[in-house]
C-alpha cells in the first residue's frame, strides 16, 4: 500500500505552490479552516481556503453474505445518508485501532479478521481529510455503543439491495459507494 502522505510522489515540481502565509479564520470540535497565500509556478499569488480535517476511518463489514449499513441523519444534506460505519480519528489514534471501534460503536459486531483497503483523500480541492477504508470479516455481534449524540439505525443489505440504495440516492456518499464496489470486486474475483 502506498504512502498518501508522501507529497512527493508523482509531483512535478513545476506546479508547486509556495505558501507565503497562512491566514487562521475557525477552530471548530472538528474542523478548522485558514486561508492561505500561496505563490502559484507563475510567480503570481493566489488564496487558497483549505479544511483541516483530522482523518477517519471507514469499514466494510461482512457478515453472511451481507453489508452491515448505518442509517443516519446528515445536518449538511437534510436528510438521512445510509453508509457503511466510520468515524473520525481521535488525536494519534490507530486507524485501525479506530476502525475496530467504530464497527463496535455502531453496529455492536466485533470482527475477528480486519485489513486495509484503500486510504484516500475525499475532497483534495480544499481538504485535507483522509478517510482509511478497512473490510471487516469473521464478525460477532454485540451491543451498539454510539456517541451520546449520535443517533443511528444498523442494518444488514445485499449487494443488490446496495446498488438499488445507490440508484435511489440513499446511499450516495463516496466512501459506501467505493465499498459497494469493492464488496462488488471481491465477490466476483475473491480479492480487492
Amino acid at each position: 500500500m502506498s504512502d498518501l502522505g508522501n507529497k512527493e510522489r508523482h509531483s512535478s515540481t513545476s506546479l508547486v505552490e509556495t505558501t507565503v502565509s497562512t491566514e487562521q479564520i475557525f477552530e471548530g470540535k472538528i474542523i478548522s479552516l485558514q486561508v492561505d497565500t500561496v505563490t502559484l509556478p507563475d510567480g503570481k499569488q493566489a488564496t487558497r481556503e483549505v479544511v483541516r480535517h483530522p482523518g477517519a476511518v471507514a469499514v466494510l463489514a461482512l457478515h453472511e453474505d451481507k453489508m452491515l449499513v448505518v442509517d443516519q441523519y446528515r445536518q449538511p444534506l437534510g436528510r438521512c445518508e445510509v453508509e457503511i460505519p466510520a468515524g473520525k480519528l481521535e488525536r494519534g489514534e490507530d486507524p485501525l485501532e479506530a476502525a475496530k471501534r467504530e464497527l463496535q460503536e455502531e453496529t455492536g459486531y466485533t470482527c475477528g479478521t480486519i485489513r486495509k483497503l484503500q486510504s484516500f483523500y475525499t475532497s483534495p480541492g480544499f481538504a485535507d481529510e483522509i478517510i482509511h477504508l478497512y473490510l471487516a470479516e469473521d464478525l460477532k455481534s454485540g451491543n451498539m455503543k454510539p456517541d451520546e449524540d449520535e443517533f443511528l439505525e444498523m442494518s444488514e443489505i445485499t449487494l443488490e439491495e446496495a446498488y438499488q440504495l445507490i440508484k435511489e440516492e440513499r446511499i450516495s456518499d463516496a466512501k459506501t459507494i467505493l465499498a459497494v464496489y469493492a464488496w462488488n470486486m471481491y465477490k466476483l474475483t475473491g480479492e480487492i
